[in-house]
């Protein structure tokens, strides 16, 4: 009569689960999240199996306690026996001043064992019995979800997402066939009053108020139906972080959010590495592509990162697993926008989470304020206030130092000099390269976007332009890196498999390598 932990192992769910949470959604007319609907199903299996067992004793009989009278041949469970099963073959009175009312029974069980028991004792601890579902870890509700409740949710997660009666907003679910109609009227309003507020962010329940759409019948799923409808016309992105829904007009979204920037696009293909070379993409701490994604370390509160120029020139971020939980996430919306806070200053300025593309937008005018060049380190850090994310600059008093600096002739070929340039702000000295003209290299994106050159070949170009900067002739891997990502979106792992893999290039230990022009 028991449950065992196995059941919730293995259990999974069915149709027949669906329609009993569809039922439950009917009756409660409100939306309610995958981690109710889990807890809600996994009550009604505890009760479906507490019903089998009772079920189970009845059929095969009565329980034995000692207040009740019996009869010779009567088959009773005896729960301090593990419901083992005996037929009373004598009952006789008992000798007891103290209980003139008692009467003994002698039961037979199985192997002719014979025992007597006390019965019509009104006195006795075993009349009151506790079943076995009211102490069993199984049995509990709360042990369930804690234990197993990740499990199961991922469970019911894939079943109802074949269900297409059953939508989700924002991680709630509801059937489709019980919203509230909300008529293409309201949602012109609606995209009028987010005009109004240059596009957003506003709630639902503002949005709602501000076009004095009815709420009488019920506010929680007039508010679920008016999300419904925003989601389906494409006029409309919700933009909030998990837990807080927030509406902005797409149309007024700034560019670089709706498209991905040209230099953040990457047509090649994944590289998988052999082991042994593996470990060199890892380019130091401070390194971060969101394009290697299985070589981000985990998150901290405190993150310094040195810029690549895809990310300098666009005016974002890589969102990688070092990054990744000190911005805002959601649970379906591709767009989040939050709030930066110049930890210098205490300015505050829009930004945005582009969660598909893998990069955070909306600091392009705070790098030319701050003086930033491909190279330097930004700080950012985890901010007390919800929807913010605190940035700032490693800054410096101006000085003039030398500087790798990329420059683009008239007949559209590229060099690299070492030249003294004004520095305000820290810089990795591997990374560091100053621009004196960004439209040139603009126009050389354009180029390739055109012409797609093959990496191998703009590796030679940019190998033989770095090793004239260094007496040995070497170059270090990253540096070819940051190198090759003025001109084309590369991340660390091809350029490292060309390195070791091809005829021209030269290991010399550890990350540096030579040019063999012999055989380029």
């Amino acid at each position: 009569m028991s449950l065992s932990d196995e059941i919730w192992q293995t259990l999974k769910f069915s149709d027949q689960d669906i329609e009993s949470l569809y039922n439950h959604l009917l009756e409660i007319e409100s939306p309610q999240t995958l981690s109710e609907l889990t807890d809600f199903l996994v009550r009604k299996k505890i009760e479906q199996e507490k019903k089998k067992a009772t079920q189970a004793l009845k059929a095969e009989g009565n329980l034995y306690f000692p207040k009740d009278q019996y009869k010779k041949g009567q088959e009773l469970l005896f729960p301090s026996r593990d419901f083992q099963k005996g037929k009373i073959v004598a009952v006789r009175d008992g000798i007891s001043p103290d209980y003139p009312e008692l009467q003994v029974i002698t039961v037979t069980f199985t192997g002719d064992e014979q025992l007597e028991f006390a019965s019509n004792l009104s006195d006795h601890a075993l009349n009151t019995y506790t079943p076995k579902e009211e102490t069993e870890q199984a049995y509990q509700p709360d042990y369930v979800l804690e234990t197993y409740g990740k499990t199961l949710i991922g469970k019911l997660s894939e079943l109802v997402s074949t269900n297409e009666d059953l939508i989700s907003i924002g991680g709630s679910y509801f059937p489709r066939s019980l919203l509230v109609d909300i008529g293409v009227g309201y949602l012109n309003l609606a995209e009028a009053v987010l005009e109004m507020a240059e596009g957003g962010p506003l709630s639902t329940p503002d949005l709602i108020q501000q076009i004095e759409l009815p709420t009488d019948t019920n506010a929680k799923l007039t508010e679920f139906s008016m999300n419904y409808a925003l989601q389906e016309d494409p006029r409309f992105d919700e933009v909030g972080p998990a837990g807080e829904t927030l509406w902005f007009l797409n149309r007024l979204e700034p560019d670089e959010v709706r498209n991905v920037p040209i230099m953040l696009q990457y047509t090649g293909e994944p590289v998988t590495l052999p082991e042994e070379i593996e470990k060199f993409v890892d380019f130091g701490p401070e390194f971060c592509d969101e394009l290697e994604p299985n070589y981000q370390c985990d998150s901290v509160d405190d993150v310094t990162i040195s810029l690549t120029y895809p990310h300098w020139r666009a005016g974002t971020l890589p969102l990688t697993g070092k990054l990744q939980k000190l911005f805002p996430t959601a649970y379906e919306t591709p767009r989040i926008k939050f709030t930066f806070h110049n930890g210098d200053s205490d300015e505050t300025f829009n930004g945005w989470v582009v969660r598909p593309s893998h990069y955070i937008s909306g600091l392009s005018n705070w790098y030319t304020t701050e003086g930033f060049i491909p190279g330097s380190q930004v700080h950012i850090s985890r901010s007390e206030v919800p929807g913010e994310v605190i940035i700032s600059a490693d800054k410096k008093h101006n000085s003039k130092e030398w500087i790798r600096t990329f420059l683009v002739g008239a007949d559209g070929n590229y060099v690299f000099a070492l030249l003294k340039q004004v520095v305000t702000c820290s810089f990795d000295e591997r990374m560091a390269i100053a621009i004196p003209d960004v439209k040139a290299i603009d126009a050389i994106w354009e180029k390739y976007a055109k012409t797609k050159p093959q990496l191998e070949k703009i590796m030679q170009i940019m190998m033989r332009e770095l090793a004239k900067l260094n007496p040995q002739g070497h170059v270090h891997a990253q540096e070819l890196y940051a190198a090759i990502n003025i001109v084309k979106r590369c991340p660390p792992s091809p350029i490292i498999n060309i390195l070791f893999n091809c005829p021209w290039a030269t290991h010399m230990g550890d990350l540096y390598f030579r040019l063999d022009d012999s055989n380029s």
